[in-house]
């Protein structure tokens, strides 16, 4: 395969996962920007640059349902991921991060709705002699202004792999100023929770939501951009076929099966 067709391949992918169905990328993208240096996708996490195994920790797979039962608004399901995610080692910042990143994918309402469900599973479990460990916040100040859409631009080419561009945002900036400033910017920028976590709860919320396959197949992409395996991605879509359902399962596999065609070409 060209070059150029790689290209237009990869910023087909982008588009996807930001909504944009089958948009290019912008003509001034140079070729040398949209492919990730292969050593950079092994090791891009914000907490550790160790080769990936071929299995995902216990707390990785605990992520899985409950991003994806926080994003489908089915609370009962949530409390009981909440708590086997704690049991599995999950700290208090970890489950709040992932609840407050849903927001960007399934509304404030759906976000609230989940945090509310975290602190009476935490007042629970306290009265019941659980002290769950509370984990730790972002190591640096997010930054403010035209510094944070400046970060979370870097964090979003970083994690796709090449500047996104596309009609959609010529068409609609403000868009693309939220997705830089507030999600891969405001977000991304809370290192309390490494961007393997963070694009494994994506892809669970994104499961969960009929209606969003293209963005599931780019963020799956982006999953294995962080150094996540095919092995591992496998293990994800299991996890949330045998503990989420069905639906949810064949979505994630029928993304990932698009992704692994994509990249043995």
């Amino acid at each position: 395969m060209t070059n150029t067709t790689t290209a237009k391949h990869r910023a087909r992918a982008a588009a996807l996962a930001l909504g944009v169905a089958m948009a290019a990328s912008s003509a001034s993208t140079s070729a040398a920007a949209q492919t990730i240096p292969a050593q950079e996708s092994r090791t891009m996490t914000t907490q550790s640059t160790a080769p990936a195994a071929d299995t995902l920790s216990a707390q990785q797979q605990a992520i899985l349902p409950i991003a994806a039962f926080a994003a489908a608004g089915d609370i009962a399901k949530l409390n009981a991921a909440l708590n086997q995610g704690l049991d599995a080692g999950l700290t208090i910042s970890d489950a709040r991060e992932v609840l407050v990143q849903l927001y960007a994918y399934a509304g404030f309402p759906r976000s609230l709705n989940a945090l509310t469900e975290l602190m009476k599973v935490l007042d629970a479990r306290k009265q019941r002699g659980i002290q769950d460990a509370p984990g730790r916040e972002p190591s640096h100040a997010i930054p403010q202004g035209d510094a944070l859409r400046a970060a979370g631009t870097a964090n979003q080419t970083k994690l796709v792999g090449q500047p996104v561009a596309g009609p959609i945002f010529e068409f609609a900036p403000a868009i693309g100023e939220y997705l830089q400033a507030h999600l891969f910017g405001a977000i991304f920028e809370r290192d309390n929770l490494d961007w393997q976590s963070r694009e494994l709860a994506t892809v669970a919320m994104l499961s969960a939501l009929p209606g969003a396959e293209g963005q599931l197949q780019g963020h799956v992409g982006y999953s294995m951009n962080t150094g996540l395996t095919a092995k591992q991605m496998q293990q994800a879509v299991q996890v949330l076929s045998e503990r989420v359902g069905a639906d949810s399962g064949r979505r994630a596999s029928e993304a990932l099966a698009k992704v692994l065609a994509a990249r043995a070409r």
